[in-house]
């Protein structure tokens, strides 16, 4: 992509992944409503997160600001044990999976988040943290798919696991009628280690 071409600004947000074994469990359980449900938009597993801190367009040049205390900041911050439960609605579209385990220690962790993106003086709207995987979307005309998804999963309780990093991504594509696709700007371990560094050009989308 040469620099005429180059995007102005990335969508961003920092975040929490499960573990494979832990999306593939509840995979396994929303099979009925994937058969059920195949003209909802629905997330692609690798996709799938806990957002701490939803930051929206910013300029890239600003995302390198972040990387430092983010890094820091998961260095000095140990794993959270956490797992998926049941499932719920936004609305009549946003189908989602609920957060159970250390909630208490996952809200610690936002908020230093949300601090470490305050003190580099990135302005964002801090929403209230309500933990939750997005696992698809209805259409417009489409009100009840989502509430009888949620139904199906009203008795999954996943197992425990415990978060590994801390990632910063950025979406510049997707943003049509089809599904969002994420990329890990760079991701950091918690509780030391080091991180993956995005390719160059990341931000781009």
């Amino acid at each position: 992509m040469n620099e005429q071409t180059r995007p102005a600004t990335v969508r961003v947000f920092i975040a929490l992944a499960p573990p494979d074994d832990a999306k593939e469990e509840l995979a396994r359980e929303l099979g009925p409503a994937y058969a059920a449900y195949p003209h909802m938009r629905w997330n692609r597993i690798e996709d799938w997160h806990i957002t701490l801190a939803f930051l929206g367009e910013l300029p890239v040049e600003a995302v390198p600001l972040l990387r430092p205390p983010l890094a820091g900041l998961a260095a000095a911050h140990g794993p959270v044990r956490l797992s998926l439960r049941g499932g719920g609605h936004f609305g009549e579209r946003v189908l989602w999976s609920g957060i159970d385990g250390d909630l208490d220690g996952l809200h610690r962790l936002a908020a230093e988040v949300r601090a470490v993106v305050r003190e580099c003086g990135i302005p964002f709207e801090e929403r209230p943290l309500r933990p939750h995987l997005t696992l698809a979307r209805a259409r417009r005309n489409d009100a009840s798919s989502a509430a009888e998804a949620a139904a199906g999963l009203s008795g999954f309780a996943g197992r425990r696991w415990r978060t590994e990093r801390l990632h910063l991504v950025g979406s510049n594509i997707g943003r049509g009628p089809g599904p969002i696709h994420y990329r890990d700007i760079e991701a950091w371990d918690l509780g030391g280690g080091v991180g993956d560094e995005g390719a160059q050009g990341d931000t781009d989308g």
